[in-house]
């Protein structure tokens, strides 16, 4: 039987229920079939995956928000392909509502892939209101997967991460997983429109769950997870000769991007 929509006591601006699609088992289990059926098998075409860290989330329950730098399309699949069924059994990702969530047609597959719920981006046109939304999410129990550039680096190099997460694992009191996505802005370019040939090693790096300390302002604790995130995947970079962050920056600097 399909759950009711969990109520959310919140203020008027803030949605006070969540859709029940996003805690449905059924839809839990067609998501899990299509990703292990077909998606992971594109993934393993497209590069060469090794997940280290695994047992920092090992038996972590409940909401929380994963993150991760953004520099590639196979992003969201390989995060999904390569983390813990019990992490991504609900895991909703953020996808602009003005990209993604303005047609039936551009939201059904990140919806039936990801369980992805709109968020809006300020400055573009978007249908509805879904200010809110992640909290709400967070409050019913629903974990989620947020990228905290805003959008896809072109030259590999993270950008600085919103405070939005920071507030979110605050308010919510949730955890957050630091998630390094090592060589894909290699294998993928943002700017290509297919992986390069051949297929390119990549590195998902899972640090430990962090929250915010006693007296840790919102801003602080976002640039705190933002650090953790360059340290896993530079010293990941390192182990394996790959590009760091910093390499990535400096070339960035040297283009004038």
């Amino acid at each position: 039987m399909q759950e009711a929509p969990k109520k959310i006591p919140r203020n008027p601006s803030t949605p006070t229920t969540v859709p029940s699609r996003y805690r449905d088992r059924r839809l839990a289990s067609l998501r899990r079939v299509i990703r292990k059926t077909g998606m992971a098998g594109l993934v393993k075409i497209a590069v060469d995956v090794e997940l280290s860290g695994a047992e920092n989330v090992e038996g972590l329950e409940g909401a929380f928000i994963v993150v991760a730098n953004h520099s590639s399309h196979l992003d969201t699949a390989l995060i999904y392909s390569a983390l813990p069924d019990h992490l991504t059994t609900n895991l909703a990702a953020g996808a602009a509502a003005d990209h993604f969530f303005l047609h039936w047609y551009t939201a059904l597959a990140p919806v039936v892939l990801f369980n992805a719920y709109p968020i809006d981006r300020p400055g573009r046109p978007h249908k509805g209101n879904h200010k809110g939304l992640s909290s709400a999410l967070l409050k019913a129990g629903v974990p989620l997967l947020i990228f905290p550039e805003g959008t896809r680096s072109r030259t590999g190099a993270m950008a600085s991460f919103t405070p939005g997460v920071g507030r979110l694992c605050a308010s919510a009191k949730v955890p957050c997983i630091p998630v390094a996505l090592v060589g894909c802005s290699e294998a993928w370019p943002a700017n290509n429109r297919l992986p390069r040939w051949p297929r390119r090693k990549v590195h998902v790096v899972v640090g430990r769950p962090l929250e915010p300390r006693p007296g840790e302002g919102t801003g602080a604790f976002t640039r705190r997870v933002e650090r953790q995130v360059v340290d896993l995947h530079d010293a990941h970079a390192e182990r394996f000769g790959m590009r760091s962050l910093a390499v990535l920056a400096a070339r960035r600097a040297r283009r004038g991007l």
